[in-house]
């Protein structure tokens, strides 16, 4: 997928926290760092993995593509990659009113280990908590 591909579909996924643009998924896609997992044109996810530890940066499924496991799938797959870049321990942001997203990651080994409060910013302005999750990758 191209940076212009993915910025659009982020933003068909997402108003919290706000989508990403074409440019910031070019920056990513230029850090060696950073790994991109995509599930034909109806999904995606994107991760870092540096210094033993990885973080799943932001995972889309098309609305009309949701409820078919790719999220799963692209999780499993982000899973796979940290370990073989050496990652020990895995992180991610959610956002606390993301009920769907939280049971995926909660189903696929993460647990809630903080709370940044008002960390992301809905439409509105209004103050939305991130959720931060991790699990280990050991074995």
């Amino acid at each position: 997928m191209t940076p212009a591909a993915l910025a659009a579909l982020h933003a068909r996924c997402f108003t919290v926290p706000r989508p990403w643009g074409e440019g910031e998924f070019a920056g990513f896609l230029d850090d060696p760092l950073a790994f991109l997992l995509v599930e034909g044109d109806a999904g995606f996810l994107l991760g870092r993995a540096v210094a033993g530890e990885a973080e799943l940066l932001t995972l889309a499924v098309a609305p009309e593509a949701r409820r078919r496991g790719l999220g799963r799938k692209l999780v499993a797959r982000f899973v796979y990659q940290a370990r073989l870049r050496g990652a020990e321990t895995a992180f991610l942001e959610v956002a606390s009113d993301n009920a769907a997203a939280r049971a995926l990651y909660a189903r696929c080994g993460f647990a809630e280990s903080g709370l940044r409060r008002g960390y992301y910013r809905g439409p509105d302005g209004a103050a939305v908590d991130a959720v931060v999750m991790a699990r280990g990758l050991a074995g």
